[in-house]
């Protein structure tokens, strides 16, 4: 009896200490140990944006504002007040401007928005819709001749109908984008190719959820868009006007990340 279990306990030794004498043998295999991956703070495809998703804004700096800041989306309008209307002095396209400036920071951007007094300003003036370029067009110069920026975004309503600005990609439904290019001045071409870089990028992560650029000139047309102002300014159109939240949200952060990209390729460029 006390034989076996001395043959016992030295099985169990040895069982014990064989992965360690296999270490000590040349050639022999080697335990690596786990790796722990820290992930990007990033949220790519979330149709609930928080607050909270913040990170340090290292990689670059951006203007945003709203030429027509009384944009509204029918869905959102509908579950604030019951009402379906596509012009709206909260539930509008500031909002998802504000939505926007968090997921810059989460991509390393940070971003200033224009103060929304001075759109209200425009609107308690009377501004008539065709004109508002021109009213804004002051308050974003001095914005760019107080400030440096990488990219500057004019957020935008489209007012076409949700089957014309909603895409699906794995499964989750995007608000499609469109990129509005002045034609009619000198940093045309600049301005155009910066659009296009920024919505290649959007392409790669979610192919389709872009309409192109809408290149704009001659007469009956603005022409500029104060783009003239800066080659960096970008006049974006966010879905339509009936597209829900969570599919703005969706493809607010991916134009983050679109975004985020363009400022650090113009860095290192520079």
């Amino acid at each position: 009896m006390k034989k076996t279990l001395q043959i016992w306990g030295t099985l169990v030794l040895l069982l014990f200490l064989f992965p360690v004498l296999l270490q000590l043998i040349p050639g022999g295999p080697t335990v690596k140990s786990p790796k722990i991956l820290k992930e990007k703070a990033v949220i790519v495809y979330a149709s609930n944006i928080t607050e909270e998703e913040t990170v340090k804004a290292d990689k670059g700096k951006a203007l945003l504002y709203f030429t027509h800041s009384h944009e509204a989306y029918e869905p959102v309008t509908q579950a604030v007040d019951g009402k379906v209307a596509v012009s709206h002095q909260t539930e509008n396209i500031t909002k998802f401007g504000e939505k926007l400036k968090n997921q810059l920071s989460v991509n390393g951007v940070e971003t200033d928005i224009l103060p929304i007094d001075n759109a209200s300003e425009m609107r308690k003036n009377g501004v008539p819709h065709s004109r508002a370029y021109k009213a804004i067009r002051p308050h974003v110069e001095k914005q760019l001749q107080q400030n440096q920026y990488g990219l500057v975004i004019d957020l935008h309503r489209d007012s076409l109908e949700a089957s014309r600005t909603t895409m699906e990609h794995a499964g989750e439904k995007y608000a499609k984008v469109a990129f509005v290019v002045g034609m009619d001045h000198p940093n045309a071409e600049k301005n155009k190719a910066n659009a296009t870089f920024i919505k290649n990028e959007m392409e790669k992560l979610v192919p389709g959820i872009t309409r192109g650029l809408v290149l704009k000139g001659g007469a009956g047309v603005d022409g500029k868009y104060n783009q003239d102002l800066n080659t960096s300014v970008i006049l974006i159109e966010l879905g339509g006007r009936g597209n829900s939240e969570d599919e703005l949200n969706r493809t607010v952060a991916v134009i983050a990340q679109a975004a985020a990209a363009f400022i650090e390729n113009t860095e290192q460029a520079e």
